[in-house]
């Protein structure tokens, strides 16, 4: 895998690494990570940092690469830059490839005359013409040049794309890309052809922005000589319309709603590892799509040749789907653990043993892990808030909920403890002989004890927050009934 640091990484980034660690896994292969950074006018500092800690918390991380070395390091292209410089150097020698002296305003001259006769802008080939002896006396004097393929002009020029089948391009619509520019730094083009021959690479996985440049590649490979690898460019992410790619407004607005396309966000927002990478290896891969998957048995089933180029759009749905599937599969002790920094984070002291009563209680209701805070802060709150018209049940008024209230108090004080085999049943014996129904009972106890209408199990909740919290929410509900009939 190969990441510009320019930007955040993103769903698209994410799925490539993903595929490339499944395809390195299933065949006994290692997985690269290199850091395709000459690009320096869009570097984005700690976009790098981004993409590393994003595929550590995926748990996809590379055999090799920056942080962890390897054999046929650096994995920085910034720190490889004699070796694109001397590759250069050998293509020019060869006369596939030359170097190239017009000025950024000769250039900006040559494209609008092509815009205003309606041409496709590129390079006009004026130093393509020079004589070699000529390009050699310029270099040599300091003048200031990069260095250009000389692509050809006739024919055509056919890549393989393992998923797509063979890739034609006519000649004469290629342009002379710049190789290395007048800093010594090197284009991503020749950088990324020169980095997977020296490092081995047998397979490049990767997106299909790349598409439009293939011929320029495959030519760059063939003009060196070298065995290509095998292509393999993924079908593009669509917006969950369908209808073309994500916007920046369009994320923007994703993230209002709880969503984003962006790795470091949706770990924020409490998708788990598990969800993410089980929802985004089903968006181009040709096998059912709602199979939930952990990532062994994505290993064992992954297979190159079910990689599809159709476009796959977002569904922020089935990530809610698959996120929530993988949480309930996991083990009480995990999801205690992974759930604790919410509460925790909200101000709130957590002791273990109680998180591991309530865990139970609220993970078929969780859909993302900070849900927990929504379903369970008040069982470790000193004290809950209830709005005083939730308090007060459908039909009846403040006084008679009062009552109810008054009353529950009163069954629930009298038992020895209030644990859901001891409490449920006098409740329900209440319930009986009251002529009330079990909706206003239990509700305007749930709201006293819990401050919320919806809450976990009500007996079993009652158990965790303990005979004294559940007295003295009562006695508080009662007097909040008083104060408003």
């Amino acid at each position: 895998m190969a990441p510009s640091p320019t930007g955040r990484f993103h769903l698209g980034s994410a799925r490539t690494a993903l595929y490339n660690y499944l395809f390195a896994r299933k065949t006994g292969g290692k997985f690269i990570l290199r850091i395709e950074d000459t690009d320096q006018k869009r570097y984005v500092p700690g976009a790098e940092e981004e993409i590393i800690n994003s595929l550590e918390w995926l748990g996809i991380m590379p055999d090799e690469g920056p942080t962890q070395g390897g054999d046929y390091g650096p994995y920085r292209q910034t720190e490889r830059r004699a070796i694109y410089g001397k590759y250069a150097g050998e293509l020019v020698e060869k006369g596939a490839a030359y170097p190239c002296f017009c000025t950024a305003e000769r250039l900006a001259k040559v494209r609008e005359e092509q815009l205003a006769r309606k041409e496709n802008p590129r390079y006009d080939g004026t130093c393509r013409l020079l004589e070699p002896e000529e390009a050699r006396r310029r270099t040599e004097a300091g003048e200031k040049f990069v260095i250009r393929i000389k692509m050809p002009k006739e024919g055509s020029t056919t890549g393989v794309d393992l998923i797509r089948g063979p890739i034609t391009i006519e000649n004469n619509a290629l342009d002379d890309f710049i190789l290395l520019k007048s800093d010594g730094l090197p284009t991503y083009h020749m950088a990324a052809m020169i980095d997977d021959h020296l490092m081995g690479i047998s397979h490049v996985i990767r997106g299909s922005e790349w598409l439009s440049t293939f011929p320029l590649h495959v030519n760059i490979i063939r003009a060196f000589g070298w065995e290509e690898p095998t292509w393999v460019h993924l079908s593009v992410f669509l917006k969950p319309s369908g209808k073309g790619k994500m916007s920046k407004r369009e994320a923007a607005e994703a993230i209002k709603d709880g969503h984003s396309i962006f790795i470091g966000d949706l770990k924020n927002l409490g998708y788990t590892p598990e969800g993410v990478l089980n929802w985004i290896v089903l968006m181009g891969w040709g096998v059912a799509e709602d199979d939930v998957m952990t990532l062994d048995e994505m290993v064992q089933r992954f297979n190159i040749d079910n990689l599809t180029p159709s476009p796959a759009a977002i569904n922020f749905q089935k990530l809610d789907h698959f996120n929530g599937t993988h949480i309930r599969l996991l083990t009480n002790e995990d999801l205690s653990a992974r759930i604790k920094p919410y509460f925790t984070g909200a101000g709130l002291k957590v002791p273990m043993d109680t998180l591991l009563k309530v865990t139970p209680l609220i993970r078929e209701r969780l859909v993302t892990l900070d849900d927990c805070l929504t379903f369970a802060r008040f069982f470790f709150e000193e004290k809950v808030e209830p709005n005083p018209e939730d308090l007060i049940a459908k039909g009846l008024d403040a006084r008679q909920s009062a009552e109810i209230a008054r009353k529950a108090y009163e069954i629930l004080a009298s038992l020895p403890e209030i644990t859901h085999a001891v409490a449920e049943p006098p409740m329900r014996a209440y319930v009986e002989s009251s002529g009330y129904n079990a909706g206003q009972v239990f509700g305007i106890l749930r709201v006293a004890v819990t401050g919320q209408k919806v809450s976990p199990p009500l007996f079993e909740s009652m158990e965790v927050i303990g005979r004294a919290k559940v007295l003295e929410r009562l006695q508080e509900a009662v007097k909040i009934l008083m104060a408003g009939k």
